[in-house]
């Protein structure tokens, strides 16, 4: 689950420009293309899990599986060369505000899992120590913005945090070369991997445990274009409900979830795959009858903030950008 760019060859993208929801003449499946956010990871345990096991054949889909490349999930399925994408909340937001018509069907995980991550020796074990030290940033605004929110509601001056470029997507090199002190991770798995795998002493500030400050959002999520919503709501409902089918099984069976995983991609630590499929069986729902379910106060939240940090203009259509009409 790194940030690193993947580069697709051009007879990738042009062969899912072909192949998109296209009924199979043979028998009669309707061909989905799928694009991940990031290289095969746990959460997209469902997805391969429901693969694995059938569910979208059972539900009348021959399924692909495509990794991303330079032209990311969404700009593919905003351009019609895709059926579905994996992507995040602060990306499908300034996608829609730049005229790309896609929507969000279904979030992976229920709460935001990102954190700050520090070697414990550096004492930062709450947002207002950040103030003093560096933190490595990925460039983005959304990220400045958070920090200095993080900061200042705990009391802390933001104008004392020195925003340093991460040199490689392998956020552990700047960190243990203390090239700077803290940097955004996802728990599921760069946090696992850091602690558990590589034994460094870390510390971490759960976004989640500061939502009086900052909002909490979906990310990662699953969306489709508006046009198969409208022209073909009985796909994107039978592979929503087929998706739901294997996360559910994910959250019951978790070894059977890095099983499909490791089987998809079989370069993965199994023991990183193990502990992240445990740490998200309890994660992504709450209810796993609910999975998938996005709330309104949600959504709204986290498009104010950006609005409030003119990360977004006023008036963003937050309804537009979301349905869970396609939940079982």
């Amino acid at each position: 689950m790194n940030r690193l760019t993947l580069v697709a060859s051009a007879a990738v993208v042009a062969l899912l420009a072909a192949c998109s929801s296209q009924a199979d003449a043979k028998d009669g499946t309707t061909h989905v293309d799928v694009v991940l956010d990031w290289t095969p990871n746990t959460n997209h345990s469902g997805l391969y899990l429901a693969q694995d096991r059938g569910y979208f054949r059972d539900a009348g889909l021959d399924v692909t599986i495509v990794e991303p490349g330079e032209t990311s999930g969404s700009q593919l399925l905003a351009a019609g060369k895709a059926d579905f994408a994996y992507t995040v909340a602060e990306g499908l937001v300034p996608a829609r505000e730049q005229g790309a018509d896609i929507v969000s069907v279904a979030t992976v995980i229920e709460h935001n899992t990102s954190s700050l991550l520090s070697l414990t020796s550096s004492g930062i074990t709450r947002p207002r120590d950040l103030a003093g030290h560096s933190y490595g940033t990925y460039g983005s605004d959304l990220e400045k913005a958070l920090i200095k929110k993080l900061v200042s509601c705990d009391g802390g001056d933001p104008q004392k945090v020195t925003f340093t470029p991460l040199v490689s997507d392998d956020f552990r090199i700047g960190l243990t070369r203390h090239q700077y002190d803290a940097a955004w991770v996802f728990d599921a798995w760069e946090t696992i991997e850091a602690r558990d795998i590589d034994h460094l002493d870390v510390s971490t500030i759960p976004f989640i445990d500061h939502t009086d400050c900052i909002p909490d959002w979906y990310t990662p999520l699953v969306a489709t274009s508006a046009a198969h919503i409208t022209n073909d709501p009985a796909m994107v409902k039978a592979f929503v409900g087929a998706l739901a089918h294997g996360y559910r099984d994910a959250m019951a069976d978790p070894d059977a979830a890095v099983d499909a995983l490791h089987r998809a991609a079989p370069e993965l630590d199994p023991d990183l795959l193990t502990a992240s499929a445990q740490y998200l069986s309890t994660r992504y729902a709450d209810d796993p009858a609910q999975w998938g379910q996005q709330r309104a106060r949600v959504w709204d939240d986290f498009v104010a903030f950006l609005e409030d940090n003119h990360l977004v203009k006023t008036g963003f259509d937050t309804d537009a950008a979301w349905t869970d009409d396609y939940l079982p």
